[in-house]
């Protein structure tokens, strides 16, 4: 990590949506848009910008803890899912995958006790996932995409990690 944390680097997800979740994190069945919330990284953000409004959804976990539903046409082909950059060392990471969400978690429930290399303790929010998948509790929910796998059918899916390291020159 550069000088900033985790907090400060610009996060890009491509999802016009997310699935609110209930007081047990799981999502309620309902899609809602990200636009004028705290979850709109359609145009990269860091991460801690909003990290701390006053809004249920983010109060429910702490932070973020939500599936976001991918903006996409084409369900088979490999798309940008998102896009992460340290502006403090230029580093970058961009997610491609084919599944229809991605589950953005902000290390909401660090707090310190666990303990990493050379004795670095890792507070709240110290660290970061994003995992594409199907959408949490899709089985119970009708209006999800399907989870259900058929006799005969075959399931495939893929996720692309590529690092990079861009200029932070002027």
């Amino acid at each position: 990590m550069g000088k900033g944390t985790i907090l400060d680097h610009e996060l890009m997800i491509d999802a016009e949506a997310f699935t609110p979740v209930d007081s047990t994190l799981i999502p309620t069945g309902d899609v809602r848009s990200v636009g004028d919330t705290p979850f709109d990284f359609r145009e990269a953000t860091p991460i801690g910008a909003r990290i701390d409004q006053d809004n249920r959804q983010l109060g429910i976990g702490g932070g973020y803890d939500h599936n976001f539903v991918l903006a996409r046409q084409d369900r088979d082909s490999l798309r940008l899912a998102a896009r992460v950059h340290d502006p403090d060392s230029g580093r970058e990471m961009t997610v491609r995958t084919t599944e229809p969400g991605l589950q953005f978690y902000s290390g909401n429930f660090l707090d310190g006790s666990l303990v990493g290399t050379r004795g670095a303790a890792y507070p709240q929010h110290a660290g970061f996932a994003l995992e594409t998948q199907h959408f949490p509790d899709s089985p119970n929910q009708p209006t999800f995409p399907s989870t259900i796998l058929r006799p005969g059918e075959t399931y495939t899916s893929q996720t692309v990690y590529r690092f990079s390291v861009r200029s932070t020159a002027p």
